[in-house]
């Protein structure tokens, strides 16, 4: 089989971007870690498939593989590759674009600029829904990790993280914990595992660990939920930006049952042919 694709990337955070609608596309689980697989491969955190939804109120399906070729929810820094992508290839001509992912309906909007401003929906903020060991729901939970207490924030933006506050991200053990968090038994689907530091109401810095992808330049739904797990703690402000190592994001949320946008540039790389 024989596929094109485009290579793209958010702030660092890379994906190998698959038309599923002007050509025909059935990837399985090997297939997938050979696209991700960076020596052997064409090298990505996650593959993205672009397909028409069978949905009335969605002008695209989005489907999102990581690394490992499992299937996820959602990734934020995907969602605006693949705006930018659908634009670009001229699959559509909207400024709004309504997109059906596995965990719901998001809207997607290019702006004038190039940037890209994802409706990413209310979060997820009850346990069971997460999903997430708890009895009862809290702004912060104790997480045991290795004989250690931790305090986190659980929230889902349609895949769950899992948000720590920490004194400085640079001297975080990310390499250790990220791991830990990711398949803690009190996430049954795994988690994302995001670090948190606190700049000012205004600013925070973030790296997350991805669940099926390591560490990222950049994760666009960790920042999201960062944002809302720091706003649950009368922490920060409606609207923050969020310095990952890749860039910044703006992530805005005015609070409960309300959507969390988020905006951000995407970026195309190349563009190839692949035999599988």
């Amino acid at each position: 089989m024989e596929l094109r694709f485009s290579k793209m990337h958010g702030l660092g955070n890379d994906f190998v971007v698959i038309d599923a609608v002007n050509q025909s596309v059935h990837l399985d689980t090997h297939q997938i870690r050979h696209l991700a697989n960076r020596r052997f491969g064409v090298g990505c955190d996650q593959v993205l498939l672009v397909e028409r939804s069978d949905r009335e109120d969605a002008a695209f399906r989005y489907r999102i593989f990581n690394a490992d070729g499992s299937e996820v929810e959602q990734c934020g820094n995907g969602a605006r590759c693949f705006a930018r992508f659908v634009r670009d290839k001229g699959l559509t001509r909207a400024d709004r674009i309504p997109v059906h992912t596995r965990s719901g309906l998001i809207e997607l909007v290019v702006r004038d600029d190039g940037q890209v401003t994802v409706d990413m929906g209310a979060p997820v903020l009850e346990p069971a829904d997460i999903p997430f060991e708890a009895l009862v729901r809290a702004p912060r939970y104790a997480l045991s990790v290795e004989g250690e207490t931790l305090e986190i924030g659980a929230v889902s933006m349609g895949n769950p993280h899992a948000v720590l506050e920490v004194p400085h991200v640079d001297s975080v053990a990310v390499e250790r914990l990220g791991p830990l968090i990711e398949s803690h038994p009190r996430f049954p689907r795994r988690v994302n595992a995001g670090f948190m530091e606190i700049v000012d109401r205004g600013h925070i810095r973030l790296r997350v660990y991805e669940r099926g992808a390591g560490e990222t330049l950049a994760c666009g739904s960790g920042a999201c939920a960062a944002v809302v797990a720091g706003r649950l703690w009368g922490e920060l402000d409606e609207t923050v930006e969020v310095a990952l190592r890749g860039g910044n994001l703006v992530v805005s949320w005015p609070g409960e049952n309300q959507p969390v946008l988020m905006t951000g540039p995407a970026t195309f790389v190349f563009e190839g042919t692949i035999t599988l």
